[in-house]
């Protein structure tokens, strides 16, 4: 599998771990196919097969013949036959795994067809591939700018240069036929150079371009899936899922390709199943099949008018049911076949993540005018002079001496002389 994660160099080497291609996956690029034939001799008097596979831009991959028998490894930088010029690529495979590769492709050993390798890359090719390919990218922007300017329905999602840069391809994608003659001159007359347009579908954009998908993982097109099987909304009502075309469309905006790599199983569940719009006929009603778990083999069934009551049976139930219906008799209830649902007893766990506040080894916040009031009182003790012992008995006694005299008093003077 690939691992785009390391962000693989512009010489192919992986810029994250540094195996250079020698790690188990066969490097970190795309599409690869791990040589496991690569530690083995050929027998006695066998020649080795004379083809090698070459690796370009995002995951393009050719078959080109080693008429000069170049001794070539895995991760050499090759410079092919193109058209007109040559190309600069990669090798990512050589020996009897190419003719494997060939013949699953329908790639034919033609003469006429021959695309042949020139010889290794020398620095000066490999300068001129690596400044073309710093071009592309502030292209690619001017480029869209210029199919805007032009009115053209068509997203230009990726360029690439040729290894000698005599020319660019533009891919594109377009929901309709596009007429960009001029949008051609165009782009000779700003960047000087041969152009090719490219139409691609949504999902060959996406395994060119890369990228996660919602599982997390990388997309599987733009590591391992090569053929592009048509997906229709059928295939999620077979696995109960909702028609939400959010969860169900994948990064090219087309259904996922991975919504049929269990639909064989769920079929071959299903072919044990009653069909959903079979009514079973009971002496207490007409029940209607509300919902169906494939896995575990359980169906639930409604009377109608009773909607929120729903009675859970198995799928060999139901089909007694219905042969029972065939033959114009008619059970009781569903209640005699309805299984008893029995909750399963979850142990509690103490979980300190979800119980315990966050805040628990915080200093709780001192009240502030509790504080204040103390040191208003301290300040004010402090300013008073100390009281002996003496003195303070002293003020006792007096304050005493002073409540007998009151009392002893007259309390309205006026009144007893008159």
């Amino acid at each position: 599998m690939a691992c785009n994660s390391c962000s693989t160099g512009k010489d192919g080497q992986p810029k994250g771990c540094k195996n250079n291609g020698t790690c188990g996956t066969d490097s970190c690029n795309k599409l690869t196919v791990f040589d496991w034939l690569a530690n083995m001799s050929l027998p006695n008097g066998e020649k080795p097969f004379n083809w090698v596979e070459v690796r370009f831009k995002n995951g393009r991959k050719e078959y080109y013949h080693n008429t000069e028998n170049l001794t070539l490894s895995i991760g050499d930088v090759v410079a092919t036959q193109a058209q007109s010029g040559h190309d600069i690529g990669m090798v990512t495979l050589s020996g009897e795994l190419v003719r494997v590769q060939m013949k699953r492709k329908n790639i034919s050993e033609n003469p006429e067809e021959i695309l042949k390798i020139y010889r290794k890359a020398s620095q000066k090719d490999i300068d001129i591939w690596s400044e073309a390919r710093d071009k592309e990218e502030p292209m690619k922007v001017k480029a869209r700018q210029f199919a805007i300017d032009l009115k053209l329905e068509m997203k230009i999602s990726d360029i690439e240069f040729q290894g000698d840069a005599s020319k660019a391809t533009f891919y594109y994608t377009a929901e309709e036929r596009v007429d960009f003659r001029e949008l051609i001159k165009v782009f000779a007359r700003e960047f000087r150079t041969r152009i090719e347009m490219k139409q691609v579908g949504f999902r060959q954009e996406a395994s060119r371009l890369g990228g996660i998908g919602s599982c997390g993982r990388e997309l599987c097109c733009s590591t391992w899936l090569t053929d592009f099987r048509s997906v229709s909304t059928s295939a999620a009502r077979y696995q109960q899922l909702s028609l939400n075309p959010l969860k169900l469309a994948g990064q090219c905006g087309k259904l996922k390709c991975c919504l049929n790599y269990e639909l064989d199983s769920y079929l071959d569940a299903l072919k044990s199943f009653p069909k959903t719009e079979i009514k079973l006929q009971t002496e207490k009603g007409t029940a209607v099949c509300q919902k169906t778990d494939i896995f575990k083999g359980h169906m639930w069934y409604a009377y109608e008018g009773e909607w929120a009551n729903w009675h859970k049976i198995t799928t060999d139930q139901a089909n007694e049911i219905i042969s029972l219906n065939k033959k114009n008799q008619k059970v009781v209830s569903l209640e005699e076949y309805a299984l008893e649902v029995t909750e399963d007893t979850k142990t509690e766990f103490e979980n300190v993540v979800g119980q315990d506040s966050l805040t628990r080894f915080d200093s709780p916040k001192p009240n502030k005018k509790r504080k204040n009031n103390r040191r208003k009182q301290n300040q004010g003790n402090k300013n008073k002079p100390p009281e002996s012992n003496n003195t303070q008995g002293q003020a006792v006694k007096k304050n005493n001496n002073r409540n007998k005299k009151n009392r002893n008093k007259p309390q309205n003077t006026k009144n007893i002389e008159k």
